[in-house]
């Protein structure tokens, strides 16, 4: 039989990743930014979310928004057009995720010291951009009505990482078959400290809830 040499590695693969988030969370914290990281699949309204959430903060925060795609700066436009603040794109250049050394190297094209909020609107996957820490204070995933109630099955690290989970469109509960208890508690079995909020980007349902953690969290990262 062959014998087969066995190398220790001890270090793993994402730790280079690991200690850029380390170094953007300290310069974020240190200059009394909060930076969120917003996940989600295509499709699920983070856009449209994201605009309704930041248009209701604006006149109280200044608030600055990065846009992940792998093409197009259609998203980022959207919000910017939406909003009136400042949006700018990151193009991936193809790949599933955006990472820590992606995510720095945006943050210096972007004067983020005068912000209390920082959002990241990460590519519409849910596998990737799970696997990969960007250096934010908290990460938020958007999981629509129509997407369905098994996503956490299909899914779990997108939300075992996820301290926030929007249930979005549930304007559109009556025409899906969407358990809201179903959903709650397959999150809650992956993520027993998941906060949970069933929202409508479109109508503004539940969003002044959302608004109301977010500003726990900035005054959090004030003191």
């Amino acid at each position: 039989m062959s014998e087969v040499k066995v190398i220790e590695i001890g270090e793993s693969v994402f730790a280079e990743n690991d200690a850029a988030a380390a170094s953007i969370r300290r310069q974020m914290r240190g200059q009394g930014t909060f930076f969120l990281n917003v996940m989600s699949g295509p499709g699920s309204g983070k856009t449209t979310t994201l605009s309704a959430i930041i248009n209701r903060m604006k006149d109280k925060y200044k608030i600055g928004e990065m846009d992940v795609d792998i093409e197009t700066s259609i998203d980022a436009q959207r919000v910017a057009d939406a909003t009136g603040i400042q949006s700018i794109q990151i193009h991936n250049m193809g790949l599933c995720h955006i990472d820590a050394d992606m995510t720095s190297r945006a943050l210096a094209e972007y004067d983020t010291k005068e912000l209390d909020l920082l959002i990241l609107e990460n590519i519409g996957n849910l596998v990737c951009p799970a696997e990969f820490d960007v250096g934010a204070d908290k990460n938020l995933m958007l999981l629509s009505v129509p997407e369905g109630d098994d996503k956490p099955l299909k899914y779990p690290l997108m939300f075992e990482v996820s301290d926030v989970v929007l249930i979005n469109k549930i304007d559109t509960l009556e025409y899906f078959d969407f358990s809201k208890e179903k959903v709650t508690e397959r999150i809650l079995e992956l993520n027993p400290e998941a906060k949970i909020f069933f929202v409508s980007g479109k109508t503004g349902e539940g969003l002044d809830d959302v608004i109301e953690w977010l500003e726990g969290e900035i005054a959090a990262i004030r003191k």
